[in-house]
């Protein structure tokens, strides 16, 4: 089984059925991936949820993620610091090595400096890769 991390970025957008990115809840919620998090990336998680959606939205999606056999919950010993323009971005970027993830995956492209690194080698899909990863199929964007 693939193990990811994702930007909250992508689950921001990914848990609405409204969205092309729905695919990537519904693999999670299917146990086709283990999402890996640590204590701050579910805080994160947490603040944004409780600051884009309605209360229940966030408490609703946190229970999920807080009781799915399919959350690795991971330990950080080394803080890599590899994202210099934005520092916060490296607690996804350590999760994703102490984890030994597959991939992160973001829209954010501060995390682009990984692809020219040559240790730790840390890969970066974007939420359309990872849609068609899951689907065989490229989202479809709406107008």
């Amino acid at each position: 089984m693939k193990r990811v991390v994702l930007d909250t970025n992508v689950l921001l957008v990914s848990i609405s059925k409204k969205t092309a990115y729905y695919a990537i809840w519904e693999a999670f919620l299917n146990g086709e991936y283990e999402l890996c998090v640590t204590t701050d990336i579910l805080d994160e998680y947490a603040e944004k949820f409780y600051e884009k959606f309605r209360p229940e939205v966030g408490d609703n999606v946190m229970r999920v993620l807080e009781d799915s056999p399919d959350i690795v919950q991971i330990n950080k010993y080394y803080f890599w610091n590899l994202i210099t323009v934005d520092p916060d971005d490296n607690k996804f970027v350590d999760c994703a090595i102490a984890a030994n993830a597959h991939f992160i995956c973001t829209e954010d492209r501060h995390f682009h400096i990984l692809k020219t690194l040559p240790h730790p080698i840390v890969p970066v899909i974007s939420a359309d890769d990872f849609v068609e990863m899951l689907t065989g199929m490229r989202p479809e964007k709406k107008a």
